[in-house]
Parts: structure tokens; C-alpha cells; sequence
């Protein structure tokens, strides 16, 4: 049994309109959302053991901050397919996870995260930014991960309702 988190990148700003899309910063809010997520990982026993994040600015620094606040050992692999993946692109780069990882957060965008959690649970659920998913997911190594694998949702959590 293998647990996959799914943590959506906080809120990014659109106040500098020269920034590609791939270079938007987070707001404040969206820090202030990263950092209260990743004490929430830490407080629920749930730090990872493997972080991937999508290559955009937004991703990684929510990746980043969750990744302190969890006190979790481990780097923040950036990952560049990450970006706008679409569920066919998130199983091909888990199920690349090394297998001695048994807790992997995967840092990302919609629609594809959300694609991803809907088809991963078999049920829709909405998914703001800085939301986090638990999933135990029933295969013992993640390289048996695919677009079939449905996994239990353990945990939703959305900033908003986390005091």
C-alpha cells in the first residue's frame, strides 16, 4: 500500500502582466495557503517521503513552503512534464518513483490534478488552490500505478476551512 498526496499550487499573482503564465509568483495569499498546508501534512503524521512538483514558479515555491513546514528531509524534485499534465502524465512520472519511497506529494495544476483525483477516487470533488488530497492507493509498488488504479480518499482538505 502506497500514499499519494496531491496538493494543488497556492494562489498566484496576475499583477505583473509581462510574466509568462510558467512564471507566476504566488501571492500572498497563496504563501500564507502553501505554509498552512504543510504544517497540516506535519500535524496529520503525513510527511512524505518524496516531493514532485511541476516546473512553474507557482508550484514549486508552494512545493517549497509545504516542504519546510512539514520538516520532511527530502529535496523538491521539479519535474517540467508536471506542468498542465493531464492524468495519463501524472501516472507516468509517479509510477517512476523510486519504490523505497512509500509517501509521495505531487505538487501540480488543474484541471489535469483534479482530472487525476476524480478518476483515482471515482468521484468528482472540487479542488481549489492549495487543496491536499490523502490517497491510499492498493499497489505495493508504484511502478504497478495506472490510469486504472482507483485509491481511497483518507483526507480532503481546502485552505479555506483549515483554521
Amino acid at each position: 500500500m502506497k500514499t499519494l498526496l496531491l496538493l494543488r499550487h497556492g494562489k498566484s499573482s496576475w499583477t505583473d502582466a509581462s510574466l509568462a503564465d510558467h512564471d507566476r509568483p504566488l501571492k500572498k495569499r497563496g504563501r500564507v495557503a502553501a505554509k498552512r498546508m504543510g504544517r497540516l501534512i506535519r500535524e496529520l503524521d503525513l510527511a512524505p517521503d518524496h516531493i514532485l512538483s511541476s516546473s512553474a514558479a507557482r508550484a514549486t515555491a508552494t512545493a517549497q513552503l509545504a516542504a519546510t513546514e512539514t520538516k520532511c528531509n527530502g529535496e523538491v524534485e521539479v519535474v517540467s512534464v508536471l506542468y498542465h499534465a493531464d492524468p495519463s502524465a501524472f501516472v507516468a512520472i509517479v509510477s517512476r518513483v523510486p519504490n523505497r519511497f512509500e509517501r509521495v506529494l505531487v505538487v501540480g495544476h488543474n484541471p489535469g490534478m483534479e482530472d487525476w483525483l476524480d478518476r483515482l477516487i471515482g468521484h468528482v470533488e472540487i479542488f481549489p488552490t492549495a487543496a491536499l488530497a490523502q490517497i491510499e492507493l492498493p499497489v505495493d509498488s508504484w511502478l504497478d500505478l495506472s490510469l486504472n488504479t482507483r485509491g481511497t480518499l483518507k483526507g480532503l482538505w481546502r485552505p479555506k476551512e483549515i483554521p
